[in-house]
């Protein structure tokens, strides 16, 4: 959904907040060093933005790109044994900056571009995270179980022209 206005007679179209947040996470995702699976994250509360996250190894860690990715090596299915994984999450490391810098959270809204992973999920219940906005689905059974006995509201985003 677009919000518009009228200013001089010319009709404005302006992304919704859902629209404008998505799309930011569709940014951040490209900086991603993960070679399976690329996921943005951003956190926002009263329409701004407090941290932002993308997947990839810790800081001074070498990427998957340096190393290879041990799940590709030994054909893991997706949504399976992620502690194998070299990055951090992109919810994760989103939730990560904030605790770094001293940003609170709790009460905001995450954008992801996928479905959380139940470790993500865990971690964003334990923030007091409201609203998870997702875009694609992620086969993690156990994290839907999880966040569907919280409190958290979660919304598939469905807006396909994002690319």
């Amino acid at each position: 959904m677009t919000d518009s206005l009228e200013q001089n007679n010319v009709k404005l179209v302006r992304p919704s907040w859902d629209e404008y947040f998505m799309e930011i996470a569709e940014l951040v995702k490209k900086r991603s060093t993960c070679l399976r699976r690329k996921i943005g994250a951003v956190i926002v509360r009263d329409n701004r933005i407090l941290t932002t996250g993308y997947n990839g190894a810790p800081p001074g860690a070498k990427h998957c790109g340096e190393v290879g990715c041990l799940r590709e090596i030994m054909s893991i299915p997706s949504g399976e044994r992620q502690e194998l994984c070299r990055a951090l999450h992109a919810e994760q490391n989103a939730v990560i900056q904030a605790a770094k810098y001293g940003i609170p959270i709790e009460g905001s809204t995450i954008y992801t571009t996928t479905y959380p992973c139940v470790i993500c999920a865990k971690i964003l219940i334990a923030s007091n995270i409201k609203r998870i906005v997702y875009r694609g689905s992620y086969p993690d059974e156990l994290s839907k179980t999880f966040l569907n006995d919280s409190t958290i509201i979660i919304d598939k985003y469905e807006d396909c022209s994002i690319k």
